[in-house]
C-alpha cells in the first residue's frame, strides 16, 4: 500500500515447484525490493520500464543488479525512440541469445545469412536509436525536470485531505520519476467522476493503472476475480494520473491543482 511494488513476502508464499522465475515491476518508477526477491534464490526478470534513472539504496542503479531488466522507450517515458525499449543483462551468453533472437535469429558473425535458431524481428531501427541518442545526452536535465515537477505537486497538493501521494523515498532508494499517479480519497467523488470533473475544467487526466487479473482477458483465460488482491485493487480503482513532463510550470500545477480541489470538493 506504500510503494506500489509487488511484496516480497505474498510473492515468498505464492512460489511453488513450478515456478521458474521473479518478475517485480518497479511500478512508478519507484525500486522495488530486489536484495528480498534474491534471497528467494530464483531467476529473476525485473519490470524497469518505468524506472530509468531510479536507484537502489546501495547505490546500484535500477537494471544494473545483472539480473535481465527490460527498459521501455515509448514517448511518454523519461527517454524515448519513439517505441521500443532496451533490455540490460550482465550475462555475456544470455546477451549473445538476445542479439541473435532480436535478429531473426542471425548467427553472431552473420555467415551468409545463417541463421542458428527462430528468430524474431524485434530490432530498434537506426532512425529510432539516433533519436535515442539524443535524448540520451539530454537524460540527466530531462530526469531534474520531472523531479522538480514532481516537487511541486507534492506541495500544491500535499493539504488535500484524503488524497494519497506517491511515496516519499525511503532508505535510501530513489525514484525515476516516470508519471505522477495519485489516489482520490475514498470518501469523496467515485474516480473516474474525478477523470470527468477534471476534463470540464479543462485538465486531461487518466485512470493509472488497472488492476491486471481483472482485464478480461486474464478473467476469461485464467478465472481471476475481485478480492485476490485487496490492495492492487484498491489502489487500481482510486488511481488517477495527472499532467506530468519535465517542462510542467508552476503555474500549470497550480491549475491543476485547483481543479482536483474543486471537483473534490476539498
Amino acid at each position: 500500500p506504500v510503494t506500489l511494488n509487488l511484496d516480497p513476502q505474498a510473492a515468498a508464499a505464492a512460489v511453488t515447484e513450478r515456478t521458474r522465475a521473479l518478475l517485480p515491476v518497479h511500478i512508478f518508477g519507484y525500486p522495488a525490493d530486489l536484495p528480498a526477491f534474491e534471497a528467494l534464490g530464483l531467476p529473476i526478470v525485473e519490470d524497469a520500464c518505468e524506472a530509468l534513472g531510479a536507484m537502489h539504496a546501495d547505490g546500484t542503479a535500477v537494471g544494473g543488479r545483472g539480473h535481465p531488466a527490460v527498459f521501455g522507450f515509448y514517448a511518454n517515458k523519461q527517454l524515448t525512440t519513439g517505441e521500443g525499449g532496451m533490455v540490460t543483462t550482465a550475462d555475456a551468453a544470455v546477451k549473445e541469445r538476445m542479439d541473435s533472437e532480436r535478429n531473426q535469429g542471425r548467427a553472431p558473425d552473420m555467415g551468409w545469412l545463417d541463421h542458428d535458431r527462430l528468430g524474431f524481428n524485434y530490432r530498434l531501427s537506426d532512425i529510432a536509436s539516433a533519436i535515442g541518442l539524443v535524448q540520451l545526452e539530454r537524460l540527466d536535465g530531462m530526469l531534474a525536470g520531472r523531479a522538480r515537477a514532481a516537487g511541486a505537486y507534492r506541495e500544491a497538493l500535499g493539504g488535500i485531505e484524503g488524497l494519497g501521494l506517491p511515496c516519499e523515498d525511503h532508505g535510501g532508494d530513489r525514484r525515476g520519476w516516470f508519471v505522477f499517479v495519485v489516489q482520490v480519497p475514498a470518501d469523496g467523488p467515485d474516480r473516474d467522476d474525478v477523470i470527468r470533473g477534471l476534463r470540464e475544467h479543462g485538465v486531461q487526466s487518466k485512470p493509472y493503472l488497472p488492476a491486471i487479473h481483472l482485464m478480461t482477458f486474464y478473467r476469461e483465460r485464467f478465472g481471476h476475480r475481485e478480492g485476490e488482491f485487496p490492495v492492487c485493487e484498491d489502489i487500481a480503482a482510486r488511481s488517477v494520473a495527472l499532467p506530468f513532463f519535465p517542462e510542467l510550470t508552476d503555474g500549470q500545477v497550480e491549475r491543476v491543482a485547483g481543479a482536483l480541489r474543486a471537483v473534490l470538493g476539498r
